[in-house]
């Protein structure tokens, strides 16, 4: 069954060389009850661990069933001590957090019996040891002869082949001595058992055969046997602790240490809670300074006109600008003038511009300055109506001279972009609906209220409404009113000279098949308190109108007419270019747009639209190039990356907590490793494999990390409240702290993360412990 062939085994201290086994060699029967005697010293307990693979032989050989171990890797011996040995403790050994039930499972918890299978293996064994009322007792309830009884249901649970007992009376009176001495006889009879004791009275009672032992070597063997096996019929089923016994055996000592366990969880979490708290915050000022950029972007878009000013090239000119040497003075060209780009806006930029992604800026408003010949019905009858601060009675302004689409303080009609997709997200985001609806179609037309609910008097005139300084009107009063929008070819009329003049019959005009009527859809106003808005106070309508306006009119035989001839065909004047240019601009004749704006989706993404831009002017001439200007820039380089900067600043500060906390997981963990020393050696004794003994560790400060992680998000996400208090009264900005999800679950895996690291050294170093050693601990 069991051999040892010529071991020899030395212990070396300072200069100090201790032969604890000295050639010893002797065979073992498959069913003996064998007691070793010997005095203190004498390697009895040495030679036992060797049998048990506690500890290993210097020279020699241990044969099992006539296999060698010379050779068994330390899995091997895991393996043997939880297949085929069993160990009786003198100090019992018990681990003190488990239950005695889960004491005795834990040998077959390690070789990985089904929960079924080893709650009755356990159960019978305790029943065999005289325990049957005592199984869901803790050790600490039990005597010192009930808990050796405990030991010995640990030991043959498994149904180990070698039963080795180390003293197992030595702490035990009498009477109890006697007890357990029979249960280890009867226990003799189906196993091997190998039992070391100081009692020459006890072994001569109990043992079959009796070695005596002295100076490493043995003195005398009262039955000897000589093994003779040919065939190696020993194998060996490795052992394995699933991560999940590891996390409750982990658990359960958790639970029995539960104040220091809340300070460690409470003393991680620090860190945790710190950087979650800036997270919180970042993400609130972030929205507000998102909020803020986004209306900067919604009044200040990327903006392309016919005619571009470069204010980089007025500053460059003014630096390169020289003085006049002597009594002299230099005729040139002013820096604003040189600084003067004109745009080809032709259809082939137009058609790069809709190929610009959608992600990047989704509204694109493409403005074209065709005049709109507006007539409205009031009191029965039509008159002429203009969407600017034109004079209605001058014809060159009915022609939409007047008409500018910006939104300086000046105007009273503003353009909008409508999404690419068709869909008006533009107004729905900027601005709130006071009444009616919100447009969706080119005809339908806004009213644009201020802050204060305000209108601009000249808007509500222009559109014929009779309206003094202060009056207030009533929604239902405006919304839903209609206006006419004609066509030049029935808004002119051409006299013999060749000259055309506005005709008078408005109703005729009103009922013309090309004419559009418009309807005020609904009245908005700004939402944000920062900010007035794109759009002036009074009419806002879309751009598409505008394409609408050139479709009409663009081959109408007043714009035709215009483009054969340098005088005004309405008044007979002479026109320099830029005059005339503005007139077939008014009439439709130009199909050259009057302004784009380009409305970035967010500021990140303005970078990406102006890369955009800049690619189409890539190897282009000078004078082909489309040059364009960046209102935001400035505020873009103000705030673009300073949340995040702060934020950085912040967290890492912060983040230097958690590094301590992981170097505190450190040192709590070696605190427990020093503790459970005992605990290490048993589960080792159990076959419990260096991985093993790791994973127990690792899963203390898995549980830790991970509670200090929940702990401190938890403390973190309740903090928001009185600070959103706090900076509710000093700042009046509500709802600032705000703990995002993502990186409340992040925070938690950082935390689990950086305390098993913490952990992890001292978790190998547990593992590495020497069985022998660790069992000898107090």
């Amino acid at each position: 069954m069991l051999q040892l062939k010529h071991i020899s085994k030395s212990y070396t201290v300072g200069d100090t060389v201790t032969k604890a086994q000295n050639d010893v060699s002797v065979a073992f029967r498959q069913k003996e009850f064998v007691a070793i005697l010997g005095p203190s010293g004498s390697g009895k307990t040495t030679m036992l661990n060797i049998i048990g693979g506690l500890d290993r032989y210097d020279s020699g050989d241990l044969l099992i069933k006539g296999k060698s171990t010379k050779n068994f890797k330390d899995s091997d011996w895991d393996a043997y001590r939880n297949n085929s040995v069993g160990f009786i403790f003198q100090s019992y050994n018990l681990i003190t957090h488990l239950s005695i039930l889960e004491n005795v499972e834990m040998g077959m918890t390690l070789s990985g019996v089904s929960t079924s299978v080893k709650r009755q293996k356990a159960t019978d064994a305790l029943i065999r040891v005289g325990l049957k009322d005592q199984i869901h007792k803790q050790p600490n309830q039990l005597s010192g002869g009930q808990m050796q009884r405990v030991a010995i249901a640990r030991a043959i649970a498994n149904d180990p082949e070698i039963l080795l007992a180390d003293e197992p009376t030595g702490a035990l009176d009498s009477e109890t001595s006697l007890e357990i001495m029979d249960l280890i006889r009867d226990l003799s009879h189906d196993r091997l058992v190998i039992m070391v004791t100081h009692n020459p009275d006890l072994a001569k009672q109990y043992a079959d055969r009796i070695i005596r032992f002295a100076d490493g070597q043995i003195q005398a063997d009262s039955a000897p046997y000589e093994e003779q096996q040919t065939d190696a019929d020993f194998s060996l089923t490795k052992t394995k602790m699933s991560y999940w016994t590891a996390l409750k055996l982990s658990f359960t000592n958790i639970k029995t240490k539960k104040g220091r366990t809340f300070l460690t969880i409470f003393a991680s979490s620090i860190g945790i809670i710190g950087v979650a708290v800036v997270l919180a915050l970042s993400n609130g000022f972030q929205k507000q300074v998102n909020q803020t950029q986004s209306e900067t972007l919604s009044t200040m878009p990327v903006t392309v006109a016919p005619v571009n000013t470069d204010t980089n090239a007025i500053r460059s000119n003014e630096n390169a600008s020289s003085d006049a040497k002597g009594h002299q003075v230099r005729a040139e060209k002013s820096n604003l003038e040189r600084a003067q780009h004109t745009n080809k806006l032709n259809q082939n930029y137009l058609n790069y511009l809709k190929k610009m992604p959608k992600k990047d800026a989704s509204n694109i408003a493409i403005s074209y300055g065709t005049g709109m010949n507006l007539i409205r019905k009031v009191n029965g009858k039509y008159q002429q109506v203009t969407f600017s601060n034109a004079d209605p009675n001058n014809a060159a302004s009915s022609a939409g001279l007047m008409f500018s689409g910006g939104s300086s303080s000046n105007t009273a009609s503003g353009v909008y972009p409508v999404n690419r997709d068709g869909k008006q997200s533009f107004l729905r985001t900027y601005y709130r609906l006071l009444d009616g609806k919100y447009p969706t179609k080119a005809t339908d037309i806004v009213l644009v209220a201020d802050k204060h609910n305000a209108i601009n008097i000249n808007g509500l005139r222009n559109l014929g409404v009779n309206v003094k300084d202060g009056q207030t009107l009533k929604y239902q009063d405006l919304v839903g009113m209609k206006i006419k929008m004609v066509a030049n070819d029935d808004y002119y009329r051409k006299l013999p000279t060749g000259s055309f003049l506005p005709a008078r019959d408005y109703s005729a005009m009103a009922n013309k098949s090309a004419t559009r009527t418009l309807t005020v859809s609904g009245i908005i106003r700004v939402k944000s308190n920062n900010s007035d808005g794109i759009l002036p106070s009074g009419v806002a309508y879309s751009a598409n109108l505008t394409q609408t306006a050139l479709s009409m009119n663009r081959n109408s035989k007043i714009a035709k007419a215009q483009k054969g001839q340098r005088r005004n065909v309405t008044t007979g004047q002479s026109m320099n270019g830029a005059t005339r240019s503005a007139m077939l601009t008014s009439l439709g004749a130009s199909t050259t747009p009057t302004n784009i704006q380009i409305y970035p989706t967010s500021f990140k993404k303005k970078d990406q639209v102006l890369a955009y831009l800049k690619a189409y002017n890539k190897g282009k001439p000078k004078s082909d190039q489309v040059r364009y200007t960046d209102l935001a820039s400035t505020i873009s380089a103000m705030t673009g990356g300073v949340m995040d900067a702060i934020t950085d600043v912040l967290v890492a500060l912060a983040g230097i907590s958690l590094i301590t906390s992981m170097i505190m997981i450190a040192i709590i963990t070696y605190t427990s490793v020093l503790e459970r020393t005992k605990e290490i050696g048993v589960l080792k004794a159990l076959g419990a494999r260096k991985k093993d003994i790791t994973r127990v560790f690792d899963a203390e400060t898995f549980i830790l990390g991970f509670g200090a992680g929940i702990f401190g998000i938890l403390i973190a996400y309740l903090l928001t409240f009185p600070i959103n208090s706090l900076l509710l009264n000093i700042t009046g900005l509500s709802g600032v702290a705000v703990l995002n999800p993502i990186q409340a679950v992040v925070l938690i895996i950082i935390s689990t993360i950086l305390t098993l690291m913490g952990g992890h050294i001292p978790a190998r170093m547990a593992a590495k412990k020497d069985a022998a050693i660790a069992l000898r601990a107090e």
